[in-house]
C-alpha cells in the first residue's frame, strides 16, 4: 500500500517544481490584473475633494525644462545656505525626494506643476493604494509621458485627484492649497471641529481658502505641515506653489511621519513653520515643544496620532495613573510606531489573557516625574532607558530611538517616538508564535474556497483536471496547515505544512500587487480502493483580493504509485 518514490521520480518532480514556480507567479498575478482592472471596479474620476472651480488648461507639452531623474547632487548653484528653504532642500535631495537640473541649479522659486509635485510624492512616500487608476488611465497621460507611473501612483494612494472628462492636467501649475489637499488626503489628516478656530488664529487671509480645502488646510496646520515664507500669517493659498515651498511642505509630511527629524529650532527656516495642534493647543514657531491644558490621557485621545496608545493604554487599566497629578515624562509610541510591529502582535497584546505583557510595555514608556537631563531614567516598569540629547542638532533619543515632537501637557510631558520600546524582559516573539489554529501569519488570513486543479503528470486525481476545495488554516505567525482536497476517478486528499513567507510586490500589468510566497511538505491521501499514502511537496503564492478574499496558486507533487504533478488555482474566503 506504501511505496517509496525512486530517484529518478523525485529527480523528475523536484525540476518540474522549479519550472513550474519560476513561472506560476507571473501567470497567477496577470489573472488577478486582469479582473482587477474591469471598469466596474473603478471608482469615480471626481472625488469629492476636487476643486469647484476647474483650473485652466495649459500646454500639453512638457516644460522645456524638468528636473532630470537622475540628478542626485544636493549643493546647487542657485540654492545658498542663507537661503530661506536650503535646509528642506537639502534633506530631500539627499534622499533622492527632489532633483536639480542638470545644469546644477535647483530653480526654488520656479512652480511646479502637478506632474513635477506627483513625482515628488512618488519618491517621498510609501503608501499602499487605496483606489484603481481606470485601466485607461486619464485622458490627457499617456503612458509614454514622462510621470505617467507617478500620477498614476499618486492618484492610487489617495494624494492626488483627477478632473471632470477623466483629465488630470499634468503641466499644470499647482497651486499651494491643492498641494496641502493632496498631502492631507495622502496621509489621512482631519482637523475635526477645530478647523475655523484654527484658521482665523493663524492666517490673515483664511478667507482666500476655498471652500473645498477648508478641512485639509486646518488638518495640515494642526499637524504643522504648513510652511509660509515670507510672511507666517499669508497662506497665499491660491498662488502657484514654487520648488522651495514644496521641499518645505514635503518635509514636514515626512518629519509628521516620522520618517525625518524636525528642523532645528535654531535655522532660520522653522521661523516660517506654522504651528498647530489639536485640542487647542499652540505651539511656538522657534522651538518644537507644544503647550495643552489637557493631561496625558485626554491629550493622546483628542489626537489622531496617539489613537492606538489610548486603545492600549485602557486595555492595560493605565488610564486612570495617567490622569493623576504627576508630572509624568511619557514616550508615546505614534500609531505608526504600533503598526510597525511584527503582524497579529498588537491585536494579541490587547486580548484580556495578554493584559499583564501589555502594562509591562507601557509602563516601560513612562518615566515618573520629568526628564530633564540626558542619561538613565527608571520607568515604571521598574526598568531603566536611555535618553540622549544631541545640543548640536537640539534632538532627543531614548533607547536611540528618536522623538519626533515634545508635548507638554498640564501633568507632564509627551515625547511622541515612532517605534515601540520594548522592555528586556518581554519576548513579543513569544506572543507571535503560539500555536492558535485558524490565526492569520505573515503571509496574510486564514481561508477556505475552491479552486481548479490542472494536472501535469500521473494517474491520480491530482494529474488530470479537476474540481477541489482548498483551506489554509494558519497555526503560527510563520506557519500554517493547508488541508484540501482534489476530487475525481481516484480522489486525493493534501494535507501540507508550509512555511508562510513574508509579503512583499509584484508588478504585472501595469500594476503592484501584494503577493506572499510559500512552501512545504507534507502527506499525499489517495483515497480511492487501493489507497495509497506518500510524501507531498508543494509550493504557491498567495494574492490578498481585498480584506475577504485570497486568490491562490500552487504546484503540488505527490509521491505515490507515480509521481503525480498538479497545478491549483482559486479563491479563498478569508476568516
Amino acid at each position: 500500500m506504501f511505496s517509496l518514490f525512486r530517484r529518478s521520480s523525485a529527480a523528475s518532480a523536484f525540476l518540474a517544481i522549479s519550472m513550474i514556480t519560476a513561472t506560476i507567479t507571473p501567470i497567477t498575478i496577470s489573472a488577478i490584473a486582469s479582473a482587477q482592472t474591469t471598469p466596474s471596479d473603478t471608482p469615480t474620476q471626481t472625488p469629492s475633494d476636487t476643486p469647484t472651480q476647474t483650473p485652466t488648461d495649459t500646454p500639453s507639452e512638457t516644460p522645456a525644462q524638468t528636473p532630470a531623474q537622475t540628478q542626485t547632487t544636493t549643493s546647487f548653484s542657485d540654492v545658498s545656505s542663507n537661503y530661506w528653504a536650503s535646509p528642506f532642500i537639502q534633506a530631500l535631495a539627499q534622499r533622492n525626494v527632489i532633483s536639480g537640473f542638470t545644469d546644477g541649479t535647483f530653480k526654488p522659486d520656479q512652480p511646479v506643476t502637478r506632474a513635477q509635485f506627483a513625482a515628488m510624492i512618488q519618491k517621498a512616500f510609501n503608501q499602499n493604494p487605496t483606489r484603481q487608476l481606470s485601466q485607461g488611465g486619464f485622458r490627457d497621460v499617456p503612458a509614454s509621458y514622462w510621470a505617467a507611473s507617478a500620477i498614476q501612483e499618486a492618484y492610487e494612494t489617495g494624494f492626488m485627484s483627477g478632473y471632470p472628462n477623466n483629465r488630470f492636467l499634468p503641466n499644470q501649475q499647482i497651486p499651494k492649497v491643492q498641494a496641502l489637499v493632496a498631502l492631507t488626503s495622502g496621509l489621512g489628516l482631519n482637523a475635526g471641529d477645530t478647523t475655523t478656530s484654527v484658521l482665523s488664529t493663524y492666517y490673515s487671509d483664511a478667507a482666500d481658502i476655498p471652500g473645498y480645502a477648508v478641512n485639509n488646510v486646518g488638518a495640515a496646520t494642526q499637524a504643522n505641515l504648513v510652511v509660509n515664507y515670507p510672511e507666517l500669517k499669508v497662506l497665499n493659498p491660491n498662488v502657484s506653489l514654487t520648488r522651495g515651498e514644496a521641499a518645505a511642505l514635503l518635509y514636514q509630511a515626512l518629519v509628521r511621519q516620522g520618517q525625518l527629524q524636525p528642523i532645528a529650532s535654531n535655522l532660520p527656516a522653522a521661523n516660517y513653520i506654522v504651528a498647530g495642534s489639536a485640542s487647542g493647543t499652540q505651539t511656538s514657531t522657534s522651538t518644537t515643544t507644544t503647550t495643552t491644558s489637557s493631561n496625558i490621557v485626554a491629550f493622546a485621545g483628542s489626537t489622531s496620532s496617539f489613537s492606538t496608545l489610548t486603545t492600549a493604554l485602557k486595555a492595560a487599566g493605565l488610564t486612570e495613573t495617567l490622569q493623576g497629578k504627576g508630572p509624568y515624562t511619557v514616550f508615546a509610541p505614534t500609531d505608526e510606531a504600533f503598526a510597525a510591529l511584527p503582524q497579529d502582535t498588537l491585536q494579541r497584546l490587547l486580548e484580556p489573557r495578554n493584559k499583564e505583557t501589555l502594562r509591562r510595555i507601557l509602563t516601560y514608556h513612562v518615566v515618573s516625574g520629568q526628564v530633564t537631563s540626558a542619561g538613565e531614567a527608571t520607568t515604571l516598569a521598574n526598568k531603566p532607558v536611555n535618553v540622549q540629547l544631541d545640543s548640536a542638532s537640539n534632538q532627543i533619543t531614548v533607547n536611540n530611538t528618536r522623538v519626533i515632537q515634545p508635548i507638554q501637557t498640564s501633568n507632564g510631558v509627551i515625547y511622541a517616538i515612532n517605534e515601540v520600546l520594548i522592555p528586556p524582559d518581554v519576548n513579543i516573539s513569544q506572543l507571535n508564535n503560539e500555536v492558535s489554529p485558524g490565526r492569520a501569519t505573515r503571509g496574510g488570513s486564514s481561508y477556505v474556497g475552491v479552486a481548479g486543479n490542472i494536472g501535469l503528470g500521473g494517474d491520480s486525481a491530482l494529474s488530470e483536471p479537476n474540481f477541489a476545495v482548498i483551506s489554509k488554516l494558519g497555526l503560527t505567525r510563520n506557519f500554517s496547515v493547508r488541508p484540501s482536497a482534489v476530487f475525481g476517478d481516484d480522489t486525493t486528499i493534501l494535507v501540507p505544512i508550509t512555511l508562510d513567507l513574508t509579503r512583499r510586490t509584484a508588478d504585472a500589468a501595469g500594476q503592484t500587487f501584494g503577493i506572499s510566497p510559500y512552501v512545504g511538505a507534507g502527506v499525499a491521501i489517495e483515497a480511492s480502493g487501493d489507497a495509497d499514502l506518500g510524501l507531498l511537496l508543494t509550493g504557491g503564492i498567495d494574492v490578498p483580493l481585498g480584506s475577504r478574499f485570497t486568490a491562490t496558486g500552487a504546484v503540488n507533487a505527490a509521491f505515490l504509485d507515480q509521481t503525480d504533478v498538479g497545478l491549483l488555482f482559486g479563491v479563498g474566503f478569508n476568516f
